[in-house]
């Protein structure tokens, strides 16, 4: 049985309208990947882009290393350049098309498509134009995913004490950077393109102790995260939405 995950602190430091692709982002989603795309929340100051819409027979699986998810197929495929090595992973955008807007969890990564552009599901895209146009020019803005719950964190198969491999799902804003506290201080887990935080030498057998900061500075501190292969564990608190 795993400890209870206990928050030891949380740390608003505020909101910079910074997308945070130096660090990179990550996990969330819906069934499975954690929170769904919702409506769209607080900008936090995110810039507006703008690109084309086109769409593909998407499921809520792809490179950001996401299961499927039926029950949210409210999803889209990011632009190479935009993807910035899995930094837009389980962000949401919100898009303004031709004939409306939807709000979208970003699962994948579309390598043939320009900067600005998104590849949507087909029932994402027809709440912004006709199916029939194929392609249309939109514009978006990361804005927060409606999440409930707390963080997740997910083992990816295969990792063990010796090379720890994690994904954060179910997260409000997109993740700038992960900690694992060794030896009493925090050091930070470089991220795959895969949308994973990988610790080649290991974390250890756990439970550990993370600081997750968001890519608008907010930052907190799980403790008492058990390992387990494969399998999504729950956090003791979610990062804050933006005033």
């Amino acid at each position: 049985m795993r400890a209870p995950a206990l928050l030891v602190a949380l740390l608003l430091v505020g909101c910079g309208g910074d997308e945070g692709g130096a660090e990179g982002t990550g996990g969330n989603g819906g069934a499975g990947a954690g929170g769904g795309a919702g409506g769209g929340g607080a900008s936090c100051g995110d810039p507006s882009h703008t690109g084309e819409a086109t769409y593909y027979d998407a499921d809520g699986s792809g490179n950001c290393g996401f299961e499927p998810s039926p029950g949210d197929l409210m999803v889209g495929a990011m632009n190479h350049t935009d993807y910035a090595e899995s930094a837009s992973c389980g962000r949401c955008a919100q898009i303004q098309g031709p004939s409306g807007s939807v709000t979208v969890r970003i699962v994948d990564q579309c390598p043939e498509c320009k900067p600005g552009d998104i590849d949507l599901s087909p029932q994402a895209f027809e709440k912004l134009a006709d199916p029939k146009l194929g392609r249309v020019p939109i514009s978006w803005s990361y804005v927060a995913c409606s999440v409930s719950g707390p963080l997740r964190y997910r083992f990816k198969e295969g990792s063990n004490q010796w090379w720890t491999a994690l994904q954060i799902q179910n997260h409000r804003y997109g993740i700038a950077k992960l900690e694992v506290e060794k030896g009493g201080a925090f050091v930070a887990v470089p991220r795959e393109s895969y949308n994973y935080f990988v610790d080649a030498s290991g974390m250890g057998p756990g439970p550990y102790t993370f600081r997750v900061t968001d890519v608008h500075g907010h930052s907190l501190v799980d403790t008492g995260i058990a390992h387990a292969e494969a399998t999504e564990v729950p956090g003791a608190a979610q990062l804050p939405d933006c005033p």
